[in-house]
């Protein structure tokens, strides 16, 4: 599978959201970082195909964003997103699952994987009004991977999620990105170091780095504090 972002960009009236930012993406985790109001949000909708980009192209294997065959292929968490809170957790996780086409049967046994390795088996039944941020957050993380996706665009994924559900929480992308094209934007600079075989950084709509990080280039902390300050 290959990702590939030609010269996208988003104008607002008179502000350059995203600026002619190209890039290309095989399976892996990709790490996304920037400051707030860099354009990493509005860069992740329009992958998402929930914005439509001022100009350029996005596809996945030659397959426009635009596309219900895109979408088919694509799993994503919005940094905020939007949840029936009288909904509980199972019943959440089957409703998308239903929207995105899946066999009943798949579903629910689709489901109960998910809510297995996202630690919220025991707690399937109660409502997501009543969870945690964290909580609300591990069931997002469920309802994007439920497609199998092929393309997985996380937006600020270990939001709300403690020390512990945040190293769990890696292990699982990296296991994804075994085979998965991952993008994830984090302000932790230490989640993408851990696992993510590729970086972007954004600034002010453009794209300032896109590859590897080792450590002959330096600290990826202490230049991120530094170009992001």
């Amino acid at each position: 599978m290959n990702l590939t972002v030609d010269r996208i960009s988003k104008q607002y009236k008179n502000k350059i959201a995203v600026d002619r930012v190209t890039f290309h993406l095989t399976e892996g985790v990709t790490g996304l970082l920037g400051a707030n109001g860099a354009g990493k949000t509005t860069l992740m909708r329009m992958m998402s195909g929930i914005l439509t980009p001022t100009s350029g192209s996005i596809t996945a294997d030659g397959i426009p964003v635009q596309t219900e065959e895109y979408r088919a292929l694509l799993g994503y968490l919005p940094q905020d997103f939007g949840y029936y809170p009288e909904f509980n957790a199972r019943e959440f996780v089957e409703y998308i699952a239903a929207l995105k086409g899946i066999e009943k049967k798949k579903a629910k046994q689709k489901t109960e994987e998910l809510l297995e390795i996202v630690g919220l088996s025991d707690v399937a039944n109660k409502k997501i009004k009543n969870f945690s941020g964290g909580m609300k957050q591990r069931v997002g993380i469920a309802q994007a991977l439920v497609n199998d996706p092929k393309i997985l665009i996380l937006d600020e994924p270990t939001a709300g999620l403690d020390p512990k559900e945040r190293v769990r929480f890696r292990n699982l992308i990296a296991d994804i990105g075994n085979d998965t094209i991952v993008l994830f934007s984090t302000h932790i600079v230490s989640d993408i170091e851990h696992i993510a075989g590729n970086v972007l950084m954004i600034r002010d709509g453009q794209l300032i780095h896109n590859g590897k990080w080792d450590s002959q280039q330096g600290n990826l902390e202490q230049f991120y504090m530094e170009e992001f300050d």
